[in-house]
């Protein structure tokens, strides 16, 4: 990474990780970081698909998980062990101001795997649900930003591995919406899926 680079990500680390240090962000951000405590919304998502959308809505739960799974492994399976940056805590410099809200852990850390799966979702749903709901956008973005900018407050990643983590797992969740609209446009005996979503 460039040096002027590699500086301008440490500057903006320290700016989130204490500059906007507060008591509310240290109570909620350990939080919406932790994926477990996202479950009820996951559910929703699955239970409300299948309600309303029967097998299409299988297929699109289907492919939902195959774009977090797919931007999962690639992210933490692939591109870490070849990229091997060190988290905010091991970091040379940075360890000797960082604030661990949070167990550090010990894997490297570009990019974030919980921007690069949440992204991935997001952008996922966006494509599908972009013609029904036009504010879904917004609120899939929030989402998954919040959880991203949530990883750098409580000190685990830097600001380049949740932005680059956010692009890749864009780019992931486009893909695969892509599949769905493939097999939308397949011929079928039952309504084209288009049409439910238009």
């Amino acid at each position: 990474m460039p040096d002027q680079l590699l500086q301008l990500d440490r500057h903006l680390f320290y700016f989130i990780n204490h500059d906007l240090a507060n008591p509310f962000f240290d109570l909620v951000m350990p939080y919406l970081r932790n994926a477990k405590n996202w479950i009820p919304l996951y559910l929703f998502i699955i239970g409300f698909c299948v309600w309303k959308y029967k097998k299409q809505g299988i297929i699109i739960i289907v492919l939902l998980a195959l774009s977090a799974g797919f931007a999962d492994f690639t992210s933490a399976s692939i591109v870490k062990p070849l990229v091997k940056r060190y988290r905010p805590c091991n970091d040379p410099v940075v360890s000797k101001t960082d604030i661990a809200r949070i167990n550090c852990g010990t894997g490297y850390s570009f990019p974030s795997t919980h921007a690069t799966d949440h992204f991935a979702m997001a952008f996922f749903l966006i494509m599908v649900f972009r013609k029904k709901w036009r504010w879904i956008w917004l609120w899939a973005i929030l989402w998954a930003g919040t959880i991203s900018f949530a990883q750098v407050y409580v000190g685990v990643h830097f600001p380049i591995d949740v932005f680059c983590g956010a692009l890749y797992g864009a780019f992931v969740g486009w893909m695969f919406s892509l599949v769905f609209i493939k097999l939308q446009s397949a011929p079928s005996k039952s309504p084209p899926v288009g049409e439910t979503f238009s």
